[in-house]
């Protein structure tokens, strides 16, 4: 099978930069060119710039190497795989393709990341060339279509589909070759229903994206924040498309789009968040930024309102939308697939859905969901797991599962994963478990969106506020208790963090002997946020994992290092970054593909049982309450410049009080109990302060910050 180790990419807009940044993330050198002089260049300082993020450190972007067609078109000789991402025309891709026979290696694959034009209209017999297409942002959306003929190379596709599933973390998905492919076209008949309805009834748009995403399960952002994001411009590039291509009677021929209103948008430059706003747009004022949204009926805009859509109106709307989306998907489901389980499983990666319209429809039909397609080998999936065996243990908060070759899984089961006191205990109760009855290594891990957002801060809140003091310290000193007894088990114990690992969550992990993160891990101890210090042992570990790197270099950088990361409550970007602020170890793991996080995890955890021995922490020399008063004196010039403020200093303080090692003597070694007992005491304090107190409710009411 062809290997791929270099990829071009050709076409530097939007979509091009974004796949050349996710191969350069996945640490393979890309070379980005475009037709424009300096486009790639430029396209990749807006990267840069831009949020989402599309590269994930700043390291990624030094594998990409720019240049100008015609000029630079001898850089893809030495590509594996060359991805065309130019503008959807037929004929400017074939123009492409003949330029490229002319230089590329005898091997090498082309694909097209053409998001309607269907592969028999580009390349109807050359072996060579199939069709990959991405969505945007490429980052981020996990769906990779992928269209092949009868006479592409076999090889090339599964060089391609193995590539994108382990080092792009994409879930590859076949389609037929037909116009829109899988997501595309039911998704574009969704979209554009939606629209039209919303259109039609008067309906303001803010209520119909609450009501669609609620009904779907979508991202918040629904069908009009959706448009925005991908451009509007590119949505009337894909609407005539279909126009051009579809069968006469297809049903998404009779939507009445409001056409007129979406080109005066894109004639006014109002093509979505890439220009002058589109559906929703941010002005400036003297208050400062002021979000606006269009009235469909004027085609002005106006201040934008909140909605749940939920009334009357926006619910018969929203059945209406789904009622036809999953009508359109019974219509040109053996026209695009053939395989429900294949459709949904396009729709809930490529847009988001909750569920996709063959679950859906089994759902309100009270028949069975549609089978899912085989798990490609190394995928454990415990959604799987869950539907034919039984935990091995379970409680309100958490399940421990057997994944078999002796290896237990403990997952979180509470809103957000947010720890307890069931959680703390079935970890212990895990302790006894492994090492007796086969068992011999255990992984932390779940499926959920989010790892663990740390500690339950309402039942902290609750007990501060009953001046339950006693409460508070044990149940402190139990979380304590059982990450350091999962550190020093018996046994390798290896977290498999996604998503957010917060507070808490991150604390699990910095206990456990390896980590095998996937590659989106936002991961941080952001207890400082809320007025408090981390409390289950993140201090300890963040000064173990800094020692580690400082090595020999006196006990001031370790202990300043992680007072930065904590006190400023920093949060990774990415893995990658992760590692770069000190969360993750040089030879912890990172997983490109969601689905595959657990089944490395395993494999690591089965690597590490073989002959083990709990690792010795290295011993903590730390600076005493001198090391604290330079800690302090730097938070207090912050203070003074007003980059911070006085409650910053208290919680600051009585951090630096912590990782100094209280009254230490830097020529004795600390032992890690005595900085466990140190930050357990400044946590119970800080838990006093009335200012601490309304951070956490602040943040329970709002999800913000507050700055008091």
């Amino acid at each position: 099978m062809t290997t791929i180790n270099r990829v071009a990419v050709i076409g530097a807009g939007v979509m091009g930069t974004g796949i050349a940044a996710q191969v350069a993330n996945a640490s393979v050198p890309v070379v980005l060119l475009d037709v424009v002089r300096g486009g790639a260049e430029a396209a990749i300082g807006r990267a840069l710039r831009e949020e989402p993020e599309a590269f994930m450190t700043r390291e990624a972007v030094r594998l990409v190497t720019t240049g100008d067609l015609p000029d630079a078109l001898a850089l893809v000789a030495g590509c594996d795989w060359i991805i065309e991402a130019v503008r959807e025309d037929v004929d400017a891709k074939r123009t492409l393709y003949d330029d490229l026979a002319q230089v590329r290696g005898d091997r090498s694959i082309v694909s097209s990341n053409t998001s309607t034009i269907p592969l028999c209209e580009l390349a109807p017999d050359d072996p060579d060339i199939l069709i990959t297409h991405f969505f945007n942002p490429p980052r981020y959306l996990r769906l990779l279509e992928v269209v092949a003929a009868a006479h592409t190379r076999s090889d090339a596709v599964a060089a391609v589909e193995a590539f994108a599933d382990v080092m792009l973390g994409k879930v590859v998905v076949r389609s037929n070759d037909t116009p829109g492919f899988i997501a595309n076209r039911l998704g574009g008949y969704w979209i554009d229903t939606a629209v039209a309805l919303a259109a039609e009834r008067g309906l303001a748009i803010e209520a119909a994206d609450a009501a669609i995403s609620h009904a779907f399960g979508s991202p918040r952002s629904g069908v009009f924040g959706l448009l925005d994001l991908v451009g509007i411009d590119l949505s009337l590039h894909v609407t005539r498309s279909f126009d051009e291509r579809l069968a006469p009677d297809d049903p998404m021929r009779s939507i009445a789009r409001p056409i007129g209103l979406l080109e005066q948008l894109v004639a006014g430059g109002h093509t979505g968040r890439k220009g002058d706003g589109g559906f929703y747009r941010l002005e400036r004022d003297a208050s400062g930024k002021r979000k606006e949204a269009l009235d469909l009926a004027t085609g002005t805009y106006r201040p934008s309102t909140r909605s749940r859509g939920d009334d009357p109106t926006s619910a018969e709307y929203a059945r209406d939308v789904v009622a036809a989306t999953l009508a359109y998907a019974e219509h040109v489901l053996d026209e695009v697939s053939g395989d429900p389980a294949v459709v949904d499983q396009a729709m809930e990666t490529g847009y988001g859905w909750r569920a996709g319209p063959f679950t859906m429809l089994a759902d309100r039909r009270g028949a069975p969901a549609p089978r899912r397609p085989p798990r490609r080998p190394g995928i454990i999936s415990l959604r799987a797991l869950r539907q034919d065996a039984e935990p091995v243990r379970r409680n309100r908060s958490a399940c421990l599962w057997d994944i078999g070759d002796g290896v237990l899984c403990l997952e979180f089961t509470t809103k957000m994963n947010a720890l307890d006191g069931a959680i703390i205990s079935l970890a212990l109760e895990t302790l006894v478990l492994c090492g007796s009855d086969g068992f011999r290594a255990l992984v932390i891990a779940n499926e959920a969106e989010s790892f663990s957002v740390g500690a339950n801060l309402a039942g902290v809140l609750l007990s501060a506020n009953v001046g339950a003091w006693n409460q508070l310290a044990l149940g402190v000193q139990a979380g304590q208790g059982a990450f350091a007894a999962l550190r020093a088990a018996a046994f390798p114990v290896v977290a498999a963090p996604a998503g957010m690992a917060l507070g808490g969550g991150c604390e699990i992990c910095l206990h456990a002997d390896a980590i095998q993160a996937h590659a989106e891990l936002y991961m941080g101890l952001v207890e400082a946020g809320v007025g408090i210090v981390p409390g289950w042992g993140g201090c300890v570990q963040m000064l173990v994992r800094m020692t580690e790197r400082h090595g020999h270099q006196g006990p001031m950088p370790p202990v300043a290092e992680a007072f930065r990361v904590i006190a400023l409550a920093q949060v990774s970007r990415s893995a990658a970054h992760a590692r770069e602020l000190g969360f993750l170890r040089p030879t912890d793991g990172i997983t490109m593909n969601r689905e595959r996080v657990l089944g490395d995890a395993k494999r690591r955890a089965l690597e590490l049982a073989d002959g083990y021995r709990p690792a010795a922490p290295p011993p903590l020399r730390l600076p005493g309450q001198a090391g604290a008063a330079a800690l302090r004196l730097s938070i207090a010039q912050r203070v003074a410049a007003g980059e911070a403020l006085e409650h910053d200093a208290v919680v600051a303080g009585a951090l630096a009080h912590v990782l100094s090692g209280g009254d230490a003597d830097v020529t004795t070694p600390v032992e890690l109990q005595a900085v466990y007992d140190l930050e357990r005491d400044a946590l119970v304090a800080l838990l006093h302060q009335d200012k601490s107190l309304a951070r956490m409710e602040h943040m329970l009411a709002t999800g913000k910050a507050l700055r008091n």
